[in-house]
């Protein structure tokens, strides 16, 4: 059977007491060792035998220190609990003394809003009027400083936009003249470019009026009255010599139609 729980008391008998003492210091100091090793961890074991013999055991090489690592701790954890202790009493303190005056405060807001007037004497109502019509007086005061803040601003940028606009005014002129002399001065240059340009382009030959040809004159024909032969209107010599035998051999009414 495997060994019982340990009763977690005081050993009597001495031997025995002092046995275990060593066995669990043993222990005590391999397990500081495995802890230190495995975890990383700064470990200090200090322990005091009933003879007054020490043993200890330190992570590090110096056993100082650690102990003065562990002396900040405490300072800092003492400092901060003696702190804090001061703070809540001197809250325990200051509570009532602040509920009452918020109590005091609220009840002052409703006043002056009109409400609970009811408890007030004659004179804490008058000293509220009092400080209404003075807290009424700054209120205007001040109003009066802000609208003239606000119309000082806006004239400001009145003016300002006021300038902006007379100087867009004046571009505007401005441009409108330049673009008017610019159009005059080009107008000249126009026309003699336009005369350039047509002396630069060649020149086309005239065409030569064309000759209508005149159709060939084709002689009359010849007319044979009673066997005698006429010349045509192209021969005017044959004709004057034949026109004597041509008038005697027509009748008179055809020399009369064709003389008229």
């Amino acid at each position: 059977m495997g060994r019982g729980r340990v009763q977690l008391k005081r050993i009597e008998n001495k031997i025995s007491r002092q046995v275990t003492f060593s066995k669990r210091r043993t222990g005590l100091l391999k397990k500081a060792h495995e802890i230190s090793v495995l975890c990383d961890a700064e470990v200090a074991l200090i322990v005091f035998s009933t003879k007054g013999k020490l043993f200890e055991f330190s992570s590090d090489s110096s056993m100082d220190r650690i102990l003065e690592r562990y002396e900040r701790y405490s300072y800092a954890d003492r400092h901060l609990m003696a702190t804090e202790s001061e703070s809540q009493g001197s809250w325990s303190l200051e509570f009532p003394k602040l509920s009452a005056r918020i109590e005091v405060l609220e009840r002052n807001i409703r006043n002056l809003l009109g409400e609970d007037l009811d408890p007030l004497s004659l004179r804490e109502l008058q000293n509220m009027e009092q400080q209404l019509d003075t807290g009424l007086k700054r209120l205007r005061t001040r109003k009066n400083q802000v609208m003239h803040e606000s119309i000082m601003e806006l004239q400001k940028k009145e003016k300002a936009l006021q300038e902006q606009n007379n100087l867009l005014s004046k571009k505007i002129k401005e441009n409108e003249k330049a673009v008017a002399e610019h159009a005059h001065l080009e107008q000249p240059s126009i026309g003699q470019n336009l005369s350039t340009f047509m002396l630069s382009l060649p020149q086309q030959p005239q065409p030569q009026p064309q000759l209508q040809p005149q159709p060939p004159t084709l002689p009359l024909p010849s007319l044979t009255i009673g066997g005698t032969f006429q010349a045509g209107a192209g021969d005017e010599d044959a004709g004057a010599q034949t026109r004597p035998s041509a008038n005697r051999l027509m009748p008179p009414w055809m020399l009369s139609h064709i003389n008229g």
